[in-house]
C-alpha cells in the first residue's frame, strides 16, 4: 500500500486546525473506550487495552472513561483541551502518520502509542483487531474480512515505516 506522505503532510498544513478538531472528537468514542459485555473478552481488554489507556492517560494528562454500554462516557472539558493540547504539539509528520493510523484503526489513542513509540506496527494491529480477533477464534474466518484485516495491517505498517525508515 502507497501512500504519497508529502500530499498527505501538505494536507496536514494546510487543515490542521480541522484534522485536530476531528482527532479530538474522534478520540472520545475511541474503540478503546468501548469494553464488552462478555466476560471473557473483557479479560482481555482489561489486559492489552487498560495499559494503552493508562499510557494515553498519563501521556495527554487526562482521564479517558470507558463503557460496557452502547453510549460513550462524556469527557470532562480537561479532557478535550488537554487532547487537543498534546496534538497541537505534534508534527506535521506525526500528525499525518497519527491521522492515517486512527482513521484505519478507528483509534486515536491506539494512533497516538503507535506515533510516540509506545507500540509497534505488529502490536497496533493486534490491539485494534481484539474483538474480531476474538469472534474469529469463536466462530471462524470470513474471506472478506481477512482482506479488511490486511489492508489495516499494510496501511499501519506504512504509517510506522513513514515515521521510523
Amino acid at each position: 500500500m502507497a501512500y504519497n506522505w508529502n500530499q498527505i503532510e501538505e494536507d496536514v498544513r494546510l487543515h490542521r486546525q480541522e484534522l485536530t478538531d476531528r482527532l479530538v472528537d474522534f478520540a472520545l468514542h475511541d474503540v478503546l473506550l468501548y469494553w464488552s459485555p462478555d466476560e471473557k473478552l473483557q479479560k482481555e481488554q482489561e489486559e492489552n487495552w487498560m495499559p494503552i489507556l493508562q499510557w494515553a492517560d498519563e501521556t495527554v494528562n487526562a482521564r479517558f472513561k470507558t463503557t460496557t454500554g452502547l453510549e460513550a462516557q462524556p469527557a470532562t472539558k480537561e479532557t478535550s483541551l488537554e487532547l487537543r493540547k498534546y496534538i497541537d504539539r505534534l508534527s506535521d509528520k506525526e500528525m499525518a502518520a497519527l491521522f492515517l493510523a486512527a482513521v484505519n484503526m478507528r483509534s486515536v489513542l491506539l494512533a497516538l502509542a503507535l506515533v510516540k513509540g509506545r507500540i509497534n506496527a505488529e502490536e497496533a494491529f493486534q490491539l485494534a483487531e481484539l474483538e474480531e480477533l476474538y469472534q474469529i477464534q469463536k466462530w471462524g474466518r470470513v474471506p472478506e474480512a481477512e482482506e479488511r484485516r490486511k489492508d489495516l495491517k499494510a496501511s499501519i505498517l506504512a504509517a510506522e515505516k513513514y515515521l521510523r525508515p
